[in-house]
C-alpha cells in the first residue's frame, strides 16, 4: 500500500512539475504585457494585433461615473477613464459580426465571457486605465490594472474584470 501511495505522488509531483515548466512562458509573456501596459487582441486563437496605452489615449477616452459594488460593503462611486471595448476592436479592424463571444483574460488568470451583442451595445463596455484621475495600478503595486474591463449595464460588478491582459474573439 506505502508503495502505491509513492508512485501516485511521485505522479503527481511529475505533473504538476511538467504543467509548471510548460507554463512559464506563458506566465513571462502575460508578466511582459502587464509591464508594458499591454493588451493582447486575439480572433479565433490567433493573434491580431496589441494595444497599448498610447493608442487607447489616441482614442478619445472618456470620463464615467459608475458604482463599485463589493461583497460586504456598501456601493462606492467612482470616475473611470478609458474607451469602449467595442471602439479598440473596431480600431484594429476586427468585426463582432459573426463573433459569439469575447473572452476576456487577466494575468491572474481570471476570465470572463461576454457576448458579442454585449460588447456592440453602446455605453457598455470598457476599457479603464484610471479611476478617480489615478492610473489603476498593477497587481504587484495594490492595484486594479493596469487596465480594468467594466460593464456599465452590469447593476452589481460582478462581471468586471480587473488586470486585464488579453481579448479573444470567438
Amino acid at each position: 500500500m506505502k508503495k502505491i501511495i509513492a508512485i501516485i505522488l511521485l505522479l503527481l509531483i511529475t505533473t504538476v512539475g511538467v504543467t509548471a515548466y510548460l507554463n512559464r512562458g506563458y506566465i513571462k509573456d502575460k508578466q511582459a504585457m502587464v509591464e508594458n501596459s499591454s493588451i493582447l487582441i486575439k480572433d479565433e486563437g490567433g493573434e491580431v494585433g496589441v494595444i497599448d496605452l498610447g493608442l487607447i489615449k489616441d482614442l478619445e477616452p472618456i470620463e464615467f461615473e459608475v458604482n463599485l459594488k463589493s461583497s460586504g460593503k456598501d456601493p462606492e462611486e467612482h470616475t473611470y477613464k478609458g474607451v469602449t471595448l467595442k471602439k479598440l476592436l473596431a480600431f484594429k479592424d476586427q468585426s463582432l459580426e459573426s463573433k459569439k463571444q469575447v473572452v476576456i483574460r487577466s494575468i491572474d488568470g481570471y476570465t470572463i465571457a461576454l457576448s458579442a451583442e454585449e460588447v456592440s451595445e453602446e455605453d457598455n463596455v470598457y476599457v479603464v486605465y484610471e479611476r478617480d484621475g489615478e492610473p489603476l495600478g498593477k497587481k504587484e503595486e495594490g492595484g486594479s490594472g493596469p487596465y480594468q474591463i467594466i460593464l456599465r449595464k452590469d447593476p452589481f460588478s460582478q462581471r468586471w474584470a480587473k488586470f486585464v491582459v488579453e481579448v479573444e474573439l470567438q
